[in-house]
């Protein structure tokens, strides 16, 4: 009974402090959790199941109390609700949506193949497998890497997409067609892939090795090597932002920041407290979209922490968060930690968590410093 009592006083502070904390937060609870958090549109999100056989893949509409300016209190959407739904035979570990269109691709992490999924229109509530590309053989037998494929998609329906650094390639989604191989002989597991311009992408390995690379052209790729880590052979996350700043993040919490363009130093580091060693391998690290200098990283327990990277110097030093939310690990009695997390791609402090218990947050945290970010 006393451990009732403790479990009800800590959530009752952290509903006290998250009044002042939050200008909106929203719970939802899925039957079974995701690793993936994909943005479809402004107010749509798709999520999928990741046990062992069959998953759902499924559209959420976010409340639309989230979206009323003024008069919140008029607006009696304050709910989540299932748009459009669908199953897949396997676990969803990565999930992109291709810009421009209502369609999502899909990887299990089993294998380096693709599942491409349409959306249903207004006409069907079905998400539909309507599908398949295969992933470059490997021409090593190591195994998938924790997460399988990396994805990233861009307008007209092409798909960058690899397991390892020496398989990555663009395919065209219509005609099936490889417009795009990554020449390289390393054969380092991805941790992430992006487009960093309409041609340009970045591929972050979780050795820390990161290679820059131009579609348009059979040159090798740019290499960024790992940041020296004395003695630490830690896994790395990679993200670039929109203003060209690579975030690098070891399993150890070492944060640093380079520049792309010029490949060797290091703008910026810093010491992130974070659960040293609990780094899964689905950690997330993001720059926000629309809050300069900002980002986001989970994965290492049961909170998103929020880091403003302006306040950091060129010699690593202890960083603390400007923001933290808990809420995902408060409400709930075991280990939960938060497998995805995912920035609003307009509104600068919204951000969307999913936790392995099942939850889904949304929430918009308030800068308590003001004069920060």
């Amino acid at each position: 009974a006393m451990e009732e009592t403790d479990f009800q006083d800590v959530l009752d502070d952290w509903f006290i402090e998250s009044l002042n904390a939050y200008k909106d937060l929203h719970v939802y609870q899925l039957e079974h959790p995701t690793q993936v958090l994909e943005w479809t549109s402004g107010k749509t999100v798709c999520v999928g199941g990741h046990g062992a056989s069959k998953n759902e893949i499924l559209e959420l509409l976010l409340p639309l109390k989230l979206f009323a300016d003024e008069n919140k209190g008029l607006c009696a959407e304050r709910d989540f609700k299932v748009v459009h739904g669908g199953f897949t035979e396997g676990p969803v570990r990565c999930l992109r949506h291709v810009p421009g269109s209502r369609c999502v691709v899909t990887n299990d992490g089993l294998s380096s193949d693709l599942q491409v999924w349409s959306v249903g229109g207004d006409d069907s509530d079905v998400i539909r497998l309507t599908g398949r590309v295969e992933g470059r053989k490997r021409r090593t037998t190591k195994s998938v890497s924790g997460g399988g494929s990396r994805i990233a998609a861009r307008l007209s329906s092409q798909v960058l997409h690899g397991a390892q650094s020496g398989d990555v390639q663009l395919t065209q989604l219509t005609s099936g067609q490889i417009l795009y191989t990554l020449e390289t002989t390393s054969d380092d597991p991805l941790s992430s892939l992006q487009f960093v311009s309409d041609a340009v992408f970045l591929a972050g390995a979780s050795n820390g090795n990161v290679y820059v690379a131009d579609t348009r052209t059979s040159a090798a790729p740019q290499l960024h090597p790992a940041p020296a880590s004395p003695g630490e052979s830690a896994l790395w996350w990679t993200d670039a932002s929109p203003r060209a700043a690579v975030l690098r993040l070891s399993s150890s919490g070492q944060a640093v920041v380079s520049d792309l363009r010029s490949p060797g130093g290091a703008v910026s580091r810093a010491r992130l407290d974070v659960q040293s060693g609990r780094g899964d391998p689905e950690v997330g690290v993001s720059w926000a979209p629309a809050l300069d200098g900002c980002i986001a990283v989970s994965g290492f327990g049961g909170a998103v922490q929020i880091y403003d990277t302006s306040l950091w110097a060129t010699e690593p030093r202890d960083a603390e968060p400007l923001f933290e939310h808990r809420g995902h690990a408060v409400s709930s009695r075991s280990g939960v930690f938060v497998a995805a997390h995912v920035w609003h791609p307009e509104r600068p402090r919204t951000l969307l968590s999913a936790a392995s218990d099942g939850s889904v947050h949304v929430w918009d945290w308030v800068d308590q410093s003001a004069a920060g970010c």
